[in-house]
């Protein structure tokens, strides 16, 4: 079992947030639609406390839960 925060597809979402990919990028990588990549998205960032998703991307850097 995993002791990670986010989710396997929150995680996965994030990794390509940190490509630069858009939104509908990642919707089209993941095979997802918007409406869910943006709902990933939302649910990280309330799990992490913060507000944005550049917030989001540093706090899971320190956490070590995505890597660049």
């Amino acid at each position: 079992m995993s002791n990670s925060i986010l989710t396997k597809r929150e995680k996965e979402v994030f990794e390509l947030l940190i490509l630069n990919k858009s939104t509908v990028e990642i919707a089209d990588s993941l095979g997802i639609s918007e409406k869910t990549v943006r709902n990933h998205i939302s649910n990280a960032m309330q799990k992490l406390g913060v507000k944005g998703r550049a917030g989001a991307v540093v706090e899971l850097l320190k956490l070590g839960e995505i890597s660049i």
